[in-house]
């Protein structure tokens, strides 16, 4: 399945600069079992009407739970949750 985190972060936040710590995160997810990939995209828009970040995961979805429980997960919801103004987060199927 794919697992689409998408952030807006709070206002004056310079998001950009985040981009590396965020990855370096998300990258040790992937020891986690049945957690393939992690890809993060920043916008190339500063419109205020449009999100920063996309995290894009391609795991398992019995991988779902084991992630929610790592120290990766919670190390950026501790880190970073107080910088998120709003975030989506949509899980699919793969085609």
């Amino acid at each position: 399945m794919k697992h689409y985190i998408i952030v807006k972060f709070v206002e004056g936040t310079d998001w950009r600069a985040l981009e590396k710590p965020i990855r370096g995160i998300f990258e040790q997810t992937l020891s986690i079992p049945g957690i393939r990939s992690v890809e993060l995209r920043l916008s190339n828009s500063d419109r205020p009407n449009r999100f920063d970040l996309m995290i894009v995961m391609d795991m398992d979805k019995e991988a779902l739970p084991a992630y929610d429980l790592s120290e990766p997960h919670l190390r950026w919801k501790s880190e970073y949750g107080g910088l998120v103004a709003k975030k989506a987060i949509f899980d699919c199927d793969e085609d």
